[in-house]
């Protein structure tokens, strides 16, 4: 078998919005794949043809679309002069075309003056168009062109300059975020309008549409958001807005029209925290009552990691019959269907993650990670319980090529199983030895599984042995077990040294001498606690991390809720507290080389948390490097851009050969 290159990735396909025609004929998807001339990512439309998929358009930049009707795709784009020019000068603006299924030109449609984020067909000629609006400007697409030259005037002369009166102010991957809202608009193609139908400092969350109503969730705020959002329902045509929920009882994480009824899924975030799992709720859109429909303790959503991912699709949706939704459990993540009974059974449950998904006419197309593959496109069917795969967009991409086989293992820890597994060494002889690299996700509340993760795979071509596992905290199992709060470093610091110990046990060609640890965002924050309370590492790599949890409460987009929420403390009454949790306290005892990875627009774990830790490491002597990424957030090694992708790759796997090899 060949050795797969650490830039092998350039050559992997993702997969994202998985959609249906709107009768269930036609399928589309949209295909990415690193570009690394360009240092950008391409993105194109593939339509389902026969038994495969076929590419439907062709300039690189096209991604978000919907079904117009069975035989035609409408998608946005910047194709001519116009939408180039606008686009140039930062102007709302979005410009939709389309073209036929079975191809030929695209033509444009209409454009908005809106930053489009989304877009579901209402009627003939009528779209719900959620965008993205700056309320400190007022309604653009409502102003004469002569304001809107005036705000874009003012915007670039204060192009300097970021005022801010509201928390966050600033959203990881969303840059700054002062008075921005997500507003819904109804957009009549024909007649040119664009109708706001929330309010100017209303955010919008969730949106679901049906038989001519709107079902979307969120808050209006001017100072500070809360968890707990209201919901409404608009009719399209009477075009009256309706609350029908407004007690601020729940955090809401999903909404959808099923059968007569509103499904919910939403959390109280009383028993576990702001990381509590959703139960199921109905909502009477007349009586205005919410009822629990279906008591569910494990997560919705797919939480498996993976680096081979680029964009995301459908979770949750409904048809007449039955709720449809993604859950992690363990470490795969499934799909699950509810009844009207509130029965919840499994429906796919194959090893690995289902991505997304699409309700097609009796069959489920879904986007997945099965058998350590590259993400394709596989299509169940509910009458033979089988699943097929339909697309080959990977299939030559690790062809001849070393693809370690998950060796799974297990260790009782804290009064609890901890799963995880080992990857082998390329051309492994266990009468040779091989240093090792502990691999540790982030989250907490997320999980590793038997999926596809390239800089694993890279670093076992390499000629490591690298395990990882999914400690307290990580998700997959019940609420209790995902319950951090006030705890980190302490058990879930002792699982992750429970599994090292018993995969050095378990495999003596691993020197343990040689052994390095890594990790992102939490498991950043992992690192940086590991090497302030064990020396049993040679090296380490701490990427986005968290060193302080005081200073983190005023810094990240999240501080102020998650921060609080994990902890089990606020800065102004349990500094103590904060303080025992934050790694950095314990710089003294470090002696760990140790390379930190962050970036510039990283809001999530922001610059200052990396800077505290190395700065604390250089003054106190410890062999320290700063690696800082200009123009990347806290996605860096998922969506980054392709060269960063690679230069991240590079100075992590260098740092570990000079230092285990």
């Amino acid at each position: 078998m060949d050795k797969l290159q650490r830039d092998e990735f350039y050559n992997y396909r993702f997969l994202s919005n998985l959609t249906v025609s709107p009768e269930k004929t036609a399928a589309a998807v949209t295909v990415w794949q690193a570009d690394p001339k360009n240092n950008s990512y391409t993105s194109n439309i593939w339509v389902r043809k026969d038994q495969g998929f076929a590419q439907l358009t062709a300039m690189d930049k096209e991604s978000s679309f919907i079904f117009d009707d069975e035989t035609t795709i409408l998608f946005a784009a910047s194709r001519d002069s116009q939408d180039k020019k606008k686009a140039e000068a930062g102007e709302p603006y979005t410009a939709y075309y389309r073209i036929s299924l079975t191809g030929g030109e695209a033509v444009k449609a209409f454009t908005v003056p809106l930053k489009a984020i989304g877009i579901w067909k209402l009627d003939a000629d009528l779209y719900l168009i959620k965008a993205r609006t700056d309320a400190g400007i007022g309604d653009f697409a409502a102003m004469s062109e002569e304001q809107r030259e005036q705000v874009l005037k003012s915007k670039k002369d204060n192009v300097d300059y970021e005022v801010f009166d509201e928390i966050p102010f600033w959203s990881n991957g969303g840059g700054f975020t002062n008075k921005l809202r997500n507003t819904l608009y109804v957009v009549d193609a024909k007649a040119k309008t664009c109708t706001p139908i929330t309010a100017p400092l209303f955010m919008t969350g969730d949106v679901d549409v049906k038989e001519g109503k709107v079902l979307y969730t969120g808050e209006e705020y001017t100072s500070r958001p809360q968890r707990k959002a209201s919901v409404y329902l608009y009719d399209v045509k009477a075009k009256t807005t309706e609350c029908i929920y407004d007690k601020k009882e729940y955090s809401i994480h999903e909404a959808a029209f099923f059968g007569e009824a509103i499904v919910l899924a939403a959390a109280t975030t009383t028993r576990h925290g702001n990381n509590e799992n959703p139960y199921l709720y109905k909502l009477d859109p007349v009586s205005h009552e919410v009822t629990l429909w279906a008591p569910y303790e494990y997560s919705m959503g797919s939480s498996v990691g993976s680096d081979c991912r680029y964009g995301g699709g459908c979770g949750f949706a409904a048809d007449e019959k039955a709720l449809y939704f993604l859950t992690t459990r363990e470490d795969s993540s499934h799909l699950y269907k509810m009844g009207a009974c509130g029965c919840i059974q499994p429906v796919i449950e194959l090893t690995g993650s289902v991505d997304h998904f699409a309700l097609a006419g009796g069959k489920i197309l879904f986007a997945g990670m099965l058998g350590q593959k590259l993400q394709e496109i596989y299509e169940y069917d509910p009458e033979t319980k089988t699943t097929t795969q339909i697309s080959d967009f990977n299939e030559a991409a690790l062809t001849n090529k070393y693809v370690a086989v998950l060796q799974r293992l297990s260790v009782e820890s804290e009064g609890t199983t901890i799963n995880g597994w080992v990857l082998l060494p390329k051309d492994y002889d266990e009468t040779k030895r091989y240093p090792a690299i502990l691999d540790i996700h982030g989250g907490p509340k997320t999980v590793y599984g038997e999926v596809f993760y390239h800089e694993m795979q890279v670093w076992a071509n390499e000629g490591y042995f690298v395990f990882f596992c999914n400690p307290i905290g990580s998700d997959g199992r019940d609420n209790e077990f995902a319950d951090l709060r006030g705890k980190y470093g302490t058990c879930d610091y002792n699982n992750i040294m429970d599994f090292t110990d018993a995969v050095l046990k378990q495999y003596p060609a691993i020197d343990a001498q040689r052994v390095g640890v890594t990790g992102g965002s939490y498991g950043g924050f992992m690192t940086n606690w590991i090497i302030g309370h064990t020396s049993r590492f040679a090296a380490a790599a701490s990427q986005r991390s968290i060193a302080n949890w005081i200073s983190f409460y005023g810094v990240s987009d999240i501080g102020m809720t998650f921060g609080p929420d994990q902890q089990g403390g606020n800065i102004y009454d349990d500094t103590e507290k904060l303080w025992w949790h934050s790694p950095v306290k314990y710089a003294r005892a470090c002696t760990t080389p140790t390379l930190f990875i962050h970036s510039d627009e990283d809001y999530r774990c922001p610059m200052a948390e990396g800077l505290q830790m190395y700065t604390a490491l250089v003054d106190l002597g410890v062999e320290s490097k700063l690696v800082y990424f200009k123009g990347e957030n806290h996605e860096l090694s998922r969506s980054g851009k392709p060269l960063h992708r690679m230069r991240r790759l590079n100075e992590i796997t260098d740092w570990m050969q000079s230092h285990l090899k």
